[in-house]
């Protein structure tokens, strides 16, 4: 099968990981340009990435790519996924999709509108070792889930987590939080260890969230609790834990009443979906094999998870069945926001509202 061929706007850190997938992966994924925004960078990474760059839009379009990832800074990633939507390009961009109210709702309309071909990259529910949980709690392991508290993404991703985790659709909730701020030595980052002692102050986020089903307030709920610092730190940890009548998911282990009503506890490996039996990875296979205690988020399974999205958006261009749905990533991008509310209003009580993307068809 022809690999399906794309390219990316943006050529910061986020966007190389798209590069290293093409090139981990030339079987499936072709990266005929990197749309850079000067000629001095885009000659830097054509000579150290040994890819296709450019400056000029005409030339990636002149392509013909099958899609267009949109891998640029958050207050761009709109007006960018617009731009080349409107020139009928399918476009898988990066998180968030908008950072406004008029954003959301300007994609929902370009989507429902105008057709737009629109799909948004939010992987952490691919990452194998939240996959596995996500699996034992669809298998129904724990009973219907209840409860979420989770400390392990920050924002949107959390959001989109914590939907996921409990098994809901977009729908009525309200939260209250608030944001502290705490001192953390400095260990770790996006470019390597740091060993300086070298100490830094940094937001810590908790809100309550409260999911309410029609006519009950008390329907499910989560505690979200998170610290930047959490991504890239040898000192601070990330956990999960989703709670239901009959069991527990923490970190990687599952508790749960058996069938024959005694309580089993088991190790949780991180779950391959034989979909993507090709783009597993040596490394990948190593993490997949071996029980980790801790609750591992690599950059190893991030590749992976992007992967598949990636290797999905063949049936998406060819059924129109949605990588990640729009409507799920707009709600993502909602809860972020009213999450935003709630840190800067500490103890006031944020209601969620009716969106276009709510509606049913």
């Amino acid at each position: 099968m022809k690999p399906l061929s794309f390219m990316i706007i943006g050529s910061g850190w986020r966007a190389m990981f798209f590069v290293r997938i093409a090139k981990r992966f030339p079987e499936h994924f072709q990266l005929k340009y990197m749309l850079c925004r000067s000629q001095e960078k885009a000659d830097r990474i054509a000579a150290q990435e040994g890819i296709m760059t450019t400056v000029s839009e005409d030339e990636c379009q002149a392509a013909e790519p099958d899609f267009v990832v949109a891998a640029v800074s958050k207050d761009s990633m709109f007006q960018v996924t617009r731009r080349w939507a409107q020139k009928g390009f399918a476009v898988l961009c990066e998180t968030p999709a908008g950072m406004n109210l008029e954003e959301l709702k300007g994609l929902w309309e370009l989507k429902e509108t105008y057709g737009a071909k629109i799909q948004v990259a939010e992987q952490y529910i691919r990452y194998p070792i939240i996959a596995a949980g996500l699996r034992a709690v669809e298998q129904g392991k724990l009973g219907e889930p209840y409860g979420v508290r989770l400390s392990a993404a920050h924002d949107y991703h959390g959001a989109s987590l914590i939907r996921h985790m409990l098994g809901i659709e977009p729908g009525p909730m309200r939260m209250w939080g608030k944001r502290y701020v705490f001192p953390v030595t400095q260990t770790d980052s996006r470019y390597g260890a740091v060993t300086d002692g070298s100490v830094k102050e940094w937001d810590r986020v908790c809100i309550t969230m409260e999911f309410c089903l029609e006519g009950n307030s008390s329907g499910k709920m989560a505690y979200y609790d998170f610290s930047g610092v959490q991504y890239h730190s040898f000192i601070r940890s990330r956990h999960v834990n989703v709670q239901g009548r009959d069991g527990e998911w923490n970190d990687t282990v599952l508790r749960y009443i058996g069938a024959d009503g005694l309580p089993v506890k088991e190790t949780l490996l991180p779950y391959l979906d034989p979909r993507y039996k090709g783009l597993e990875t040596d490394g990948l296979r190593r993490i997949a094999g071996q029980w980790n205690p801790g609750l591992e988020l690599d950059s190893e399974q991030d590749e992976y998870a992007i992967a598949s999205m990636m290797f999905d958006m063949r049936e998406y261009l060819e059924g129109g069945r949605e990588v990640y749905p729009l409507a799920q990533a707009l709600e993502d991008a909602y809860i972020w926001l009213l999450m935003e509310q709630a840190k800067e209003n500490p103890g006031k009580v944020v209601q969620w509202e009716r969106m276009p993307w709510h509606e049913r068809k």
